[in-house]
């Protein structure tokens, strides 16, 4: 009875997977291959007369090549993002895990604030504009780097718990300084933990809409998911092209989790199992 039960309940899983996600990526990908009129259906069909390599060469080329530009926007603020989100988190993870003073509980109470708290849009948009870097790819870099430090933390310092104290006493006992200890002996062994943040962080931030919709407006500046834009209006909106360019920006995230998704449990995991 057990075994049927748990069979039962895997088959449930395995239904509302196929449910949640493989069945709105299908409605995707088919009307991502139709003309402007069958998209309009809506439906799950088939394309009559398959057109993706058309409606994949209108879309890059729209508004002058505006998704390659995009692309190129979004990676820097992705790739720059979670070099500043490692080095910051794993330095904080470390502190707050080895260290036990009067002030650990005030920055442990920040942190988890700072899951809780929601982010105020017009407070922070005047903070970027009184010192210089709203509309700035630096000023949306650090909006990133704020709302995901603490996860980050978080998880860094759930992982260091299962790192020895010694090996930290061993290294200053053989003339280690605070940077050198960190970077050339702790930070190597946080790899699983890093490879979790940077997937879920990567993944988090190239298909971040809102903020960049707010914090780094301009056609110049646009990021991926804010191309949407050009092919719907109030109007018409082109559901083809539109449903190719939403296939053309989830492929890099989706290939991301398919190829890392077992680093991503390791990670989380790794701390729980070893301590």
């Amino acid at each position: 009875m057990r075994a049927l039960r748990q069979t039962a309940i895997e088959i449930a899983g395995i239904l509302f997977t196929v449910v949640a996600f493989w069945i709105p990526f299908y409605f995707i990908f088919v009307n991502a291959g139709k003309d402007a009129q069958e998209s309009s259906l809506l439906n799950l069909s088939w394309p009559s007369t398959a057109m993706f390599w058309e409606n994949i060469k209108t879309v890059v080329a729209a508004r002058d090549f505006m998704l390659i530009r995009a692309f190129y926007n979004s990676t820097v603020l992705t790739v720059v993002s979670i070099a500043i989100l490692v080095v910051l988190c794993a330095m904080a993870g470390y502190v707050l895990q080895r260290r036990s003073d009067r002030a650990t509980p005030v920055f442990n109470f920040l942190i988890l604030a700072g899951l809780i708290v929601p982010p105020a849009i017009v407070p922070t948009i005047w903070v970027l504009d009184g010192i210089g870097l709203f509309k700035t790819m630096s000023g949306l870099i650090l909006v990133e780097v704020a709302l995901n430090f603490p996860f980050a933390v978080l998880l860094y310092k759930g992982f260091m718990a299962a790192i020895p104290r010694e090996i930290d006493e061993a290294a200053v006992m053989d003339g280690c300084g605070g940077l050198r200890l960190f970077f050339r002996i702790v930070l190597p062994l946080l790899q699983p933990v890093t490879a979790t943040i940077i997937v879920l962080s990567s993944v988090t931030i190239f298909n971040d809409f809102t903020n960049p919709l707010y914090f780094l407006p301009g056609s110049d500046n646009v990021t991926v998911q804010l191309t949407l834009y050009n092919f719907q209006s109030q109007y018409v909106t082109q559901y083809n092209l539109l449903f190719t360019n939403i296939l053309l920006i989830t492929i890099p995230p989706l290939l991301l989790f398919i190829f890392f998704n077992k680093r991503i449990v390791a990670g989380m995991t790794a701390g729980s199992v070893k301590g």
